[in-house]
């Protein structure tokens, strides 16, 4: 094989590199990436597949700072030119990777005689950070279903594993799949290096909204240990039905939120608030029947003044739900509670 062409590209890579310049540097490593894909295919077995994974690593990492320096010359605008570019690169990579028919041995070594399909997960893993960072999570299917069908996200490295299923978590989240999406980041979390404690932060960044809606509630512990504190007045908000404190917290985060995706969903959670509140009216006052006065001085007092109206509604949706066991006499102004539990946990855990 002719690996000229890549030498030639990683020198002239490496130059620009040294002399700071992004956009040159991107576009060497964009004709290094394009001669190896072209090698790698037609190479004997899978011991291409360390180096085109790196090369994978660096063209994205490259095509972000060749757009951010674009970025400054532009006045700020990005158009994200570049790191489209990429995809299509490793896009191919990706191709030529899935494709081998020699049947993946994870157990096997790198040679000769191997599937290129040990690549798969690493160059997933990149294309995922990428669609998400161009926010064109459609194309994730396209990834998954190949990869899932043949089982490849079930062996190879455990960090290559790991970080897949923290992806599609994240993907289950945005798609309401809050059954699969706590399974994959649970899995993540679980299998995640003890010492890599910024990536389990990351992971719980996603895995505790999705937690809070289904009413499982994280310790003060864990959230102190990975400075979680965004999520503390929500927890506390949550577990006392204090809607105020849970206010309070969703508006102070509320960018932080947004960025990460997970404002939508947080404020899904103060439907769980609500059942909490609604519990604690129902305790104080001991009985299955409560006027919808006592609700309403309940939200007088956390600073929420609504009418009648307003709680009838918000009592129709727990009910319909499951989250609350009973009904609304609307003409007696009444909520009248089940005897028997009238506050299913299940109803809460099923995220219904």
């Amino acid at each position: 094989a002719d690996y000229s062409n890549v030498l030639s590209a990683l020198q002239d890579a490496t130059k620009a590199a040294a002399a700071g310049d992004a956009l040159s540097c991107f576009d060497a490593q964009s004709r290094l990436h394009s001669a190896l894909n072209h090698n790698f295919g037609g190479s004997a077995g899978n011991w291409l597949v360390p180096a085109l994974q790196q090369t994978c690593r660096n063209t994205h990492r490259l095509a972000v700072q060749a757009d951010e320096a674009a970025s400054v010359e532009a006045g700020g605008r990005n158009d994200h030119s570049r790191l489209q570019g990429a995809v299509t690169l490793l896009q191919e990579s990706f191709s030529k990777t899935l494709n081998d028919r020699k049947e993946f041995d994870p157990r096997a070594p790198l040679d000769e005689n191997g599937s290129k399909k040990a690549g798969v997960l690493f160059i997933v893993n990149q294309l995922f950070a990428m669609y998400f960072r161009l926010n064109t999570l459609r194309l994730c299917k396209n990834l998954v279903r190949p990869v899932e069908s043949r089982n490849l996200h079930t062996s190879g490295k455990t960090g290559e594993m790991v970080t897949y299923r923290y992806f599609v978590g994240r993907l289950n989240m945005f798609e309401d799949q809050y059954d699969e999406a706590e399974g994959n980041l649970d899995y993540a979390l679980r299998h995640c290096h003890k010492a890599a404690i910024k990536n389990k932060r990351l992971i719980l960044t996603y895995l505790v909204p999705v937690k809070l809606l289904r009413g499982r509630l994280p310790t003060t512990h864990l959230l102190q240990k990975y400075s979680l504190h965004e999520f503390v007045p929500l927890v506390e908000g949550i577990r006392t039905g204090d809607l105020r404190t849970f206010n309070d917290g969703l508006l102070k985060y509320q960018n932080l939120f947004i960025t990460r995706g997970t404002y939508l969903l947080l404020e899904k959670c103060k439907t769980v608030c609500y059942r909490n509140l609604f519990k604690r009216v129902h305790l104080i006052i001991g009985k299955t029947q409560i006027h919808l006065d006592s609700v309403s001085k309940a939200f007088k007092w956390l600073g929420m003044a609504i009418d009648h109206d307003e709680v009838e509604c918000i009592l129709a949706n727990l009910i319909f739900k499951g989250y609350v066991r009973g009904y609304i006499s609307h003409g007696m102004k009444t909520l009248v509670l089940s005897k028997r539990d009238p506050f299913p946990k299940t109803a809460v855990i099923a995220g219904r």
